[in-house]
């Protein structure tokens, strides 16, 4: 297995899916050892810092990549394994912002009160314990949380030639914000562009579902993923699958018509799993669905339907790639 490290300097960084010149060329099969700086693009580091006067609207989210991926064609579908994500400093940071965030009045939810306080807070990463720790900005508070690695943003150039900003997630995947972009799962998307041409950032070192503030535990990361290319079947959704769960991440506004994606979305994979005609795996869906909400804060909302293994027949998936790159992963330890 070939293994490539890129760690991006400043001026490579980009802030859209479509529209860039790839990083680098990789050959299906590749592993990619990656750094990624924060959402914020570093600009908070102190709990005394004002988001508004240092955040520059257009340099947040910064993306790692792109990598146009040899013999990927539209239609395909290109998968991308979670290896290893291992925060790359000692601390991460959140904020609330102003007119953003999913409990305050935004540009699209239009109300008369104004803007709920802004503020940032630093948590300080213990290595040894494995934990961030919160502390309140009144009060003396305190708390160890334990450090749960995700990727906020994963996806590819969208298609038809679009250009999409990286705070947004779609078809193509984007900032999803899902925890479920962990180690051990593998992301399936289709390629809509040659070179399917895929970026990966906005590490976080935990983050409750929804990420109602707007903002996780934002903090630059250290990423190990294998990419390798499925020729044909390419889903129509980022489809998601883990050791337990299969599961189709749906971004739309208003949110209910993130969930009737991921569920449609479902009840097809389902059907392609075991022969199920819709009625019935729509039937079979209701019984048995979980549907955690990713993201009520981006540009569209995430929610994500996920069925568990454990009650269903063995199923393959996508060839069943999912177990080989597993297996792939744990030589990379």
């Amino acid at each position: 297995m070939e293994i490539i490290d890129f760690v991006p300097r400043p001026d490579q960084f980009v802030y859209t899916f479509g529209g860039a010149a790839p990083a680098a060329t990789i050959e299906p099969g590749t592993a990619l050892r990656l750094w990624s700086e924060d959402a914020f693009n570093n600009a908070i580091t102190t709990r005394s810092d004002v988001p508004s006067s240092k955040l520059d609207p257009h340099r947040l989210n910064p993306q790692t990549g792109p990598f146009y991926v040899n013999g990927a064609e539209p239609g395909d579908a290109l998968a991308v394994h979670i290896v290893d994500l291992t925060p790359a400093r000692r601390w991460g940071a959140s904020a609330t912002i102003p007119l953003f965030g999913g409990l305050t009045a935004t540009d699209r939810t239009s109300l008369l009160h104004g803007a709920l306080p802004e503020a940032a807070w630093i948590y300080d990463l213990d290595t040894e314990a494995q934990t961030v720790g919160f502390q309140s900005r009144s009060g003396d508070f305190e708390l160890a949380l334990p450090v749960e690695p995700m990727l906020g943003t994963v996806g590819v150039a969208p298609a038809g030639g679009e250009v999409q900003s990286s705070l947004t997630p779609e078809r193509f995947g984007g900032n999803m914000d899902t925890p479920e972009l962990r180690v051990g799962t593998t992301a399936f998307f289709s390629v809509n562009v040659e070179g399917a041409m895929f970026s990966i950032g906005d590490g976080h070192y935990r983050q409750g579902e929804g990420e109602a503030c707007g903002t996780a535990v934002e903090g630059a990361m250290n990423s190990t993923i294998i990419v390798d290319l499925v020729k044909g079947g390419g889903p129509l959704w980022p489809r998601l699958e883990n050791d337990e769960y299969w599961m189709v991440v749906g971004s739309s506004r208003p949110m209910e018509d993130s969930w009737r994606i991921s569920q449609v979305e479902m009840i097809h994979w389902l059907g392609a799993l075991f022969d199920l005609e819709p009625m019935d795996a729509y039937q079979l869906l209701t019984q048995i669905s979980l549907v955690p909400v990713a993201n009520v804060v981006d540009t569209n909302y995430s929610v994500v339907t996920k069925v568990a293994k454990s009650v269903l027949p063995e199923g393959s998936a996508f060839n069943g790639i999912h177990a080989d790159l597993r297996q792939r992963a744990r030589q990379l330890r």
